[in-house]
């Protein structure tokens, strides 16, 4: 897991323009485990211009070759699987076990679907007197974030590769070994030099770069919501199109006839996965006032049994303001009855599971997003109640609802304002479309529908 000091640039490793570096820091024992450059804007154009000086040439490969070539970027990750969920643990703190499971093995997944995706996609088909051809949008600006480090970059980078597009990296600068690593894969699965491109650096320097150049066509964003509506507002004074996956605060509702102690502890483990780091995440678990103190009670002593098995989060800086959060929590009136804002460990950026109780909807922690291992359990009345509160917040990524009949859960997740809805556990699909409703996002990622956003449509009339 050795550190490059360059830039992956037009297929080879090449010296950034800059001489500043940033440190890539251990959350679990806060050591330094390398630097890598600081890109600049001169950087990301040069990466800029090699994207567009290959984007013809991959563009006019035909699907089957790109398909082949996203078929051998799955082999390359999966014989280096061990190496990429190390390499992530180190620098997000996530625990080896979740690393192999979660964070190596979901993008294996997801290359493997567009391998298959780009072979059998029509992008040709007859309308009438017309030809619809699906063709690629031209260069990707990708920025990625640091929760889902691998994921999050081949989400973006595998349907644009599919697509026929050519694509700069920006990833997020707590986890740029990861994105090393990917860029390492990409050469040896025999990507063309210059189709995949990548610049490390600060998302206000390199990403606004990325995002501003009048070379890039569409700029694929994952983060918060408030620098996702900086760059759609960069985008719109170019008319340049956007993918963004924003914010979430989603909803867990369990309806009265669902098993309650499975909802449960299936709901607390989805929150404090990945350390709560997951934008999806059912941070809200709305029960029936019937049910609510038994479902306390379960939720409480589910989040215990976490506190030796979950990671840090990611810096000491979401440290702190997880930590702040739960300070507001207990501030504004709700109860604590698992973990706190305390510390749990005198090194490395921990945060206690923690679960509040008497969560008013229009608390603080019921609507905004935390990003750490912290659930908030709220009652409601009954089912137009569930409603109202499970779609009150600015979010709508995602959901779960559980019931004892799975045509009444149905029914009521067809109510909710959100892009994705688990029916009682539902398992995960990679070829599912994934993204928000709201200030949750613009487009969708993953499957046919994630391949979409880097295709632009031409008819022909005969």
């Amino acid at each position: 897991m050795k550190a490059h000091d360059g830039m992956y640039i037009d297929g080879a490793w090449r010296p950034a323009a800059g001489t500043d570096t940033i440190e890539v820091v251990n959350p679990v024992d806060e050591q330094v485990l390398g630097r890598v450059p600081a890109g600049t804007a001169e950087d990301v154009d040069t990466a800029v211009r090699a994207a567009r000086a290959a984007f013809p040439a991959w563009a006019a490969t035909p699907p089957a070759e790109r398909a082949a070539r996203l078929g051998a970027l799955r082999d390359v990750l999966t014989a280096r699987k061990d190496e990429i969920a190390e390499t992530v643990t180190a620098e997000l703190g996530s625990p080896l076990s979740f690393s192999q499971a979660v964070h190596a093995a979901v993008p294996i997944l997801v290359a493997g679907s567009y391998a298959e995706l780009a072979a059998t996609y029509a992008f040709e088909e007859k309308v009438g007197n017309s030809t619809v051809y699906q063709e690629p949008i031209g260069v990707v600006g990708a920025i990625t974030p640091w929760n889902y480090p691998l994921h999050q970059i081949v989400a973006k980078v595998a349907p644009a590769l599919a697509a026929g597009c050519t694509v700069v990296l920006k990833p997020a600068e707590d986890t740029p070994l990861t994105a090393q690593l990917f860029a390492e894969a990409v050469a040896e699965a025999g990507v063309p030099a210059g189709v995949f491109n990548l610049v490390t650096g600060l998302g206000p320097v390199a990403g606004q770069a990325l995002a501003e150049h009048p070379d890039v066509d569409l700029v694929s964003f994952t983060g918060s919501t408030a620098v996702g509506r900086r760059i759609g507002a960069t985008a719109g004074a170019a008319i340049k199109r956007v993918a963004l996956e924003l914010g979430g605060k989603s909803a867990n509702v369990i309806l009265p006839s669902a098993d309650l102690a499975k909802a449960v502890n299936v709901g607390v483990a989805n929150v404090m996965s990945n350390s709560g780091q997951t934008c999806s995440a059912w941070t809200r678990m709305l029960v029936h006032a019937a049910q609510y103190e038994e479902a306390v009670e379960l939720a409480a002593t589910a989040a215990a049994k976490y506190g030796d098995r979950i990671g840090p989060v990611v810096n000491a800086k979401q440290q702190a303001r997880v930590r702040g959060y739960i300070d507001k929590g207990v501030a504004e009136g709700a109860r604590l009855v698992a973990g706190g804002p305390e510390s749990p460990r005198e090194q490395g950026y921990f945060v206690q599971p923690t679960v509040f109780a008497d969560v008013t909807p229009e608390m603080t922690i019921a609507q905004e997003e935390i990003f750490g291992p912290v659930l908030s359990v709220i009652p409601y009345e009954d089912e137009e109640d569930a409603v109202r509160i499970a779609n009150d917040t600015v979010y709508g990524l995602a959901g779960a609802v559980w019931a004892g009949d799975e045509a009444e859960a149905v029914a009521f997740a067809r109510r909710l304002d959100t892009g994705q809805v688990d029916i009682n556990g539902g398992r995960f699909n990679p070829s599912a479309p994934f993204g928000g409703y709201k200030q949750s996002g613009v487009g969708r990622e993953l499957g046919a529908h994630g391949l979409s956003e880097y295709l632009q449509t031409k008819s022909l009339q005969f």
